[in-house]
């Protein structure tokens, strides 16, 4: 393991005229832990040689660390000077070992999701683990026994200023990347918790599931690997009326770096770049039959409402 970072000179202050894609690439880096080289090209629409000229001067200024954290390309993380020009006060760190595919797995969904078009007609926007667990540093509370999702997608409600009506609009859904088997009995036990959720995390434990409010989550998406979706369809098929409410698709092919899983990933793809700009390729296991919503020809979601848990 090899890490790099380079703060600015003594008493040097780093540049205060930050381009909006670093300011983008700045915190999308931040909210995901940390994110590898060739993912961040993916997000600044660089080759990874420019992504990597980005990151060298985010080590300049003293924002950024990199390292090669095992096989494939570096990973990248915010040093504390850099989540403090993020506004953040999260703990400066590098990626632990042993979450390292997982988090590449995360950031395949988010990146999968905010290409869509509908994502951005919608106004959507993805509010990630570290952010919920963060509540707890500003006043909130995470229970150490409570579930946090990987990710959230708000939808704003419909309305002159965010775009076309979604049936969708005003919901909020959970979001699951899952490469490795959980037993059905924790797996479905989850996805209740997820389900029957009214408060958001950090709220007082006396708000976290009260009866007859509404549902915090609308739905869950659950984007599997092929070794994890078998475990996942059985959890679902055990909570009757309230499956209805969750979606199970196939990891995008971004997700697996240099180790693709056999069938080899790019059969979800085909020859098309990494990220589709209107299609995630979940494969040819539609939920419904293909209806023009906001995810083109193969939604992920059916828009259902008031399903009960």
């Amino acid at each position: 393991m090899t890490v790099s970072e380079r703060k600015g000179s003594p008493g040097q202050a780093a540049s205060p005229h930050l381009a909006e894609r670093d300011i983008r690439g700045l915190l999308f880096t931040a909210d995901m832990y940390a994110v590898q080289l060739d993912q961040l090209a993916v997000l600044l629409a660089a080759t990874d040689g420019q992504a990597r000229a980005v990151v060298a001067r985010w080590r300049r200024q003293g924002y950024a660390a990199s390292g090669r954290l095992g096989t494939g390309p570096p990973w990248i993380w915010l040093t504390r000077s850099g989540l403090a020009a993020a506004g953040l006060r999260y703990t400066a760190a590098p990626p632990a070992l042993a979450r390292l595919a997982h988090l590449r797995a995360v950031t395949a969904v988010r990146l999968a999701l905010e290409a869509t078009s509908g994502y951005r007609q919608g106004g959507a926007f993805w509010r990630g683990e570290r952010r919920l667990r963060g509540r707890a540093g500003a006043g909130g509370r995470v229970g150490l026994r409570e579930h946090v999702p990987d990710g959230e997608v708000h939808w704003p409600d419909g309305g002159p200023d965010t775009g076309p009506h979604l049936p969708w609009a005003g919901e909020c859904w959970a979001i699951e990347a899952e490469l490795t088997r959980k037993t059905v009995t924790r797996t479905t036990a989850i996805m209740r918790e997820m389900l029957a959720r009214t408060g958001d995390y950090g709220c007082p434990a006396a708000d976290v599931a009260v009866p007859g409010r509404p549902p915090r989550h609308a739905r869950a998406l659950y984007v599997c690997s092929p070794a994890a979706r078998p475990t996942v369809t059985r959890a679902r098929g055990a909570l009757g009326a309230g499956a209805a409410r969750i979606e199970i698709r196939d990891l995008p092919v971004l997700a697996w770096g240099d180790d693709p899983p056999i069938p080899p990933a790019k059969l979800a793809w085909g020859d098309d770049p990494p990220i589709p700009p209107a299609k995630l390729a979940w494969g040819d296991d539609p939920p419904t039959p293909p209806a023009k919503l906001a995810w083109g020809d193969d939604p992920p979601i059916t828009p259902r409402r008031g399903a009960a848990p």
